[in-house]
């Protein structure tokens, strides 16, 4: 069955969050004192988050998945601006899959180097007294 959000003003639990970014409340607690996300708490003391907080979890999960740290990501997230737009949205994609480009032609390189003929370190010599 799947989660819908009818109301944009609708707050989230923990384990909405999870299911509709696809990943486990240990994981949204994780984020949350990382500082990627935050919540509000109920008089019950219970999280609950904004309805476009399971949209940050899951393009975090992609920008780890690319190579970006925790503390990049918080950064990326910095320009992202409470009630995200789908402009908004566009230009942290757009971003994430030029740094993916770049990443994969720095291991182009890398690859290119390891398999040439250059020696990296020559263990035939004797070894020091």
């Amino acid at each position: 069955m799947a989660l819908t959000i009818t109301r944009a003003s609708e707050l989230l639990t923990v384990g909405e969050v999870a299911e509709l970014s696809g990943t486990a409340t240990s994981a949204i607690r994780f984020y949350e004192r990382r500082g990627l996300i935050e919540s509000q708490r109920t008089s019950g003391n219970q999280r609950r988050y904004q309805a476009w907080v399971p949209c940050v979890v899951r393009v975090a999960r992609v920008a780890q998945r690319v190579g970006l740290s925790v503390q990049e990501i918080a950064e990326v997230l910095e320009g992202v601006p409470d009630e995200p737009t789908p402009e908004d949205w566009q230009r942290l994609t757009d971003y994430l899959i030029a740094d993916a480009e770049r990443r994969i032609v720095e291991l182009h390189e890398v690859l290119a180097d390891l398999r040439s003929e250059t020696k990296r370190c020559d263990l035939s010599g004797t070894r020091p007294a």
